[in-house]
């Protein structure tokens, strides 16, 4: 690191180009046209970022970054770099505080975020949706808020999707339509991203970017390489990636206000990617961030190969600027040439938009801030030549690096905690054990009203068998009764009958004893006989 009063020393033009700590968080630009130095430009930037204390991001789009981590050699064009730029001071090479990272997992300590991190726009811009299947992506991302549901991983999301899908009806009222097919092309769109790496993106433990900002035991900043090799070839989950970051750094740190040097400067390759095709509302608030993070301490240096990448409400927040060659064969390109020269304050000395043309490799038009914060008169110049290796780093040592860092433990695993697929598989279980509670209990019921309505009706015939049984009895007992009654009134007539004969038979007996004696003239003792035998007779009538 070359410092003049805490100034970096970045290039050499008509004098040594500075770069002010201070303004370093006013964002900037790294232009040009493939191989003109662009990749020199942002390590050297970095290293002398990491020189001073100030932690580092960067995207690792080619795999030459990885370099950073080992120390450079002596060539011949490192030797005639220095020469042009007039260092008359030793060049020691060395090596930086590096922590490798790889969204997919495979170069470096894995990077994640969960569905509900990323948001509903960024996804709907990442799965290519139109705005009716936006619409419904933001129902399924309101409905699990409301639910208490987490969307961590890409199953969540299908859980949620499958939710809103089967309970259509009954949401439309409160949400609007909601169409199985959009359903079913959101769906088919994660399927396409679940091949591109998605299912590793998505889940936990997410990326605390804080984890980011740290400095080794020497105070340098640690420098973090993202590899994006293997990333960079699906663009819209590179750049969504990207705009992820922008916004979770936004979010995360809290306003520091002006500070002496950044707190940590990010640096975004293949810028272009991050505007490309984005609705106005995503450009709207990728603006507001831009302009409002570097109160959070955090400076954006966005790498691409022409200013014209980048529209021109974002750019005018890019006070720090290196433009490399850009060539101009065509009208179009000779009106990015032109765009690029307007970009600068003028330079009286050389005409700008022929200066761009006529770069050479390590060559660059350099205009940073200065201390007012104003744009300094653009230079052609020189860009210092990196201290660390210019080329991918020995796979041995980045993967020692990877093992023996702090965070390698933290989030080398992912974790699938309980969060939207669980719940709602177990509420689906639910509804599966209480349907199946509820038939049971339905049939039970039925079994019971059926076994209560045989028994009723066993009762009912039981009561009136008993009925006609009793029915028959009284019957029976009437007729016994009646039977009785009329042998009772028939031996009572028998004997009556047998009485009167009795009598009358007694009655003739005596006639006939009284005519006897009384015609046959008697003795008075016959008589008296005769009387006393009456009055016994009569006497036995009236006992009777």
């Amino acid at each position: 690191m070359y410092t003049n009063d805490g100034k970096l020393w970045i290039a050499t033009g008509e004098t040594p180009i500075y770069l002010e700590p201070k303004m370093a968080n006013r964002h900037g630009l790294i232009a040009g046209a493939t191989g003109t130095g662009k990749t020199v430009s942002l390590k050297v930037m970095a290293e002398s970022f990491s020189d001073i204390g100030v932690p580092v991001f960067m995207v690792d789009i080619k795999g030459d970054v990885s370099g950073i981590a080992q120390a450079g050699v002596q060539s011949d064009k490192v030797t005639s770099q220095l020469e042009k730029c007039r260092v008359d001071v030793p060049f020691d090479f060395k090596e930086y505080p590096v922590m490798f990272w790889d969204v997919l997992g495979e170069k470096g300590i894995p990077v994640r975020t969960t569905i509900s991190g990323m948001g509903s726009t960024l996804l709907a811009r990442l799965l290519d949706l139109n705005d009716t299947q936006a619409g419904v992506l933001d129902i399924a991302f309101r409905v699990a808020d409301e639910m208490q549901l987490l969307l961590i991983d890409i199953k969540d999301l299908k859980a949620m999707l499958q939710y809103i899908g089967d309970n259509a009806k009954d949401l439309q009222f409160e949400y609007g339509n909601i169409s199985r097919q959009s359903v079913g092309a959101i769906v088919r769109s994660l399927l396409s991203l679940e091949d591109a790496g998605g299912n590793i993106f998505f889940g936990e433990p997410d990326l605390d970017i804080r984890d980011w900002v740290k400095t080794d035991i020497n105070s340098r900043g640690v420098i973090n390489v993202l590899d994006c090799v293997k990333l960079g070839t699906n663009p819209k989950l590179y750049s969504t990636f990207l705009l992820w970051l922008l916004t979770d750094l936004y979010e995360t740190f809290p306003e520091v206000g002006d500070m002496e040097k950044p707190r940590m400067a990010f640096f975004f390759d293949e810028a272009h990617l991050l505007f490309k095709d984005a609705p106005k509302a995503l450009l709207d608030k990728i603006e507001q961030v831009i302009r409002l993070i570097r109160s959070k301490g955090i400076g954006i240096y966005f790498i691409t190969q022409s200013p014209s990448d980048i529209p021109e409400t974002i750019l005018a927040q890019l006070g720090n600027r290196i433009q490399h060659a850009l060539r101009a064969f065509t009208p179009s390109e000779q009106k990015a040439v032109k765009t690029a020269a307007e970009t600068f304050r003028v330079n009286p000395n050389f005409n700008t938009a022929e200066a761009i043309s006529l770069l050479g490799t390590g060559e660059a038009l350099v205009s940073f801030l200065d201390t007012d914060g104003a744009p300094q008169v653009v230079q052609r110049a020189f860009i210092l030549p990196p201290r660390s290796f210019m080329g991918p780093v020995d796979e041995t040592k980045r993967r020692n690096i990877i093992l023996a860092s702090e965070y390698y433990l933290k989030y080398k695993d992912a974790v699938d905690n309980i969060s939207a697929y669980e719940n709602l598989k177990g509420m689906a279980e639910q509804a599966v054990i209480d349907e199946q509670k509820a038939k049971q209990e339905e049939e039970t019921r039925k079994a019971e009203e059926k076994q209560r309505a045989l028994e009723e009706k066993e009762a009912e015939r039981q009561r009136a068998a008993a009925e006609k049984q009793a029915e028959r009895e009284r019957i029976a007992a009437e007729k016994r009764a009646e039977r009785e009654q009329q042998e009772a009134e028939k031996r009572a007539e028998r004997e009556r009958i047998a009485a009167e004969k009795e009598a009358k038979k007694k009655s003739e007996m005596f006639e006939k004893i009284a005519t006897s004696a009384l015609r046959s003239g008697a003795s008075q003792i016959g008589r008296d006989a005769g009387k006393s035998i009456l009055r016994g007779i009569m006497g036995v009538f009236k006992k009777r």
